[in-house]
Order: structure tokens, then sequence, then C-alpha cells
């Protein structure tokens, strides 16, 4: 983004805190970076740009309505782009657009490694996490993502070895259940 991380983040915070004109600021700063996305993405599938405006305004009116859900403690841009990507991929998927439509000199862009897929994958976890109890949160952050041993992870917490391996299994049950498409019967 054009803008930094630090302005956006500040009118997104003063917005959520009832400043209307920062507010406003925000999403007229959003829509000139949004409509340029969209229209380098739409374009490279055979899109016209008035798709690129319908998606912009899908867009703006996603961060809009999800504004509350906007974790102040967290970057904004990440937050921000994965809801513009989502509104692109459900516009190609409506569309029947595949990766077929993708001209041969933008494939690596396709595959490539996005610059916020780290930060919404960290983003994703912590929510998910936050849904566990906190034993089960510590559990899994000291052995599984931190790399403690199990051992380890007992005396940090003040459980049991036991607890701890049981902790562990019983959340990474529920994280999965928790991502886990709905199984239709």
């Amino acid at each position: 983004m054009s803008t930094n991380e630090e302005e956006l983040k500040a009118l997104m915070t003063a917005g959520l805190d009832g400043d209307a004109a920062a507010y406003r600021a925000l999403l007229e700063r959003l829509s000139r970076h949004l409509r340029s996305y969209y229209r380098g993405r739409l374009t490279r599938v055979g899109r016209g740009s008035f798709e690129a405006e319908d998606l912009l305004q899908e867009a703006l009116l996603a961060i809009h309505t999800r504004r509350h859900t906007y974790d102040r403690a967290e970057l904004f841009t990440p937050w921000i782009h994965a809801i513009a990507r989502y509104k692109l991929i459900d516009y190609l998927r409506r569309i029947n657009s595949s990766r077929g439509d993708v001209p041969i000199e933008d494939v690596g862009e396709l595959t490539s490694r996005a610059d916020h897929d780290e930060v919404e994958s960290s983003i994703d976890l912590k929510r998910l996490m936050a849904r566990l109890p906190v034993k089960m949160q510590w559990a899994i952050q000291y052995v599984k993502l931190d790399g403690l041993s199990v051992a380890e992870a007992a005396r940090r917490s003040g459980m049991t070895e036991s607890a701890v391996k049981v902790s562990i299994h019983r959340g990474l049950k529920a994280l999965s259940a928790a991502i886990r498409p709905e199984q239709k019967s």
C-alpha cells in the first residue's frame, strides 16, 4: 500500500472511536488502493474496469460491516488485504474463472507467497487459539509453537506433564474441528 500502515491504522482507530471525518478519509484512501488492485487483477483475467468498481463496492461494504472485528492490537493492512483478496476470490468463483485464464507471465505471482500470508496466518491462528481454554492455549503455544518439551511446558504452566499432553491433544482436536468445513450428510 502506498499509504503507510501507521496512517491507515490511525484513521481506522479514530473511525472506530467515532471520528466520521477520519473514517471517511480512510475509505477514500482504501478506495484508491483497492480500485487499482482490482483493476490490475481483473485485467489479467480479461475482465473490465466496471467489474473492478463492483468489487470495490463489495469490499468497502465488507470493511464497513465488519469493522467491529478489527483487532486494534494487530496490523491493519493485512486485515484489509485479507478482505480484498477474499472478495476477489469469491468474485472469480462466481464467474467460473480459473487459473487457466491467467496469462502465463502472471503465473509466478499466483504461486509466490504473498507478503501478508504469514501475518494473516498468525492473526487467524491467534483468533482460533482464543477459542480454547487458557491451559490448552498454553500447552499448544509452549510445545507446538515455541518448541518447548512437554516437561518444560509443564513447569512453565504449572500443569502436570500428563495434563499438558491431554491439553495439546484436545486443543488440536478442537482447532481441527473449528477449521474443518462442515460435513454434508
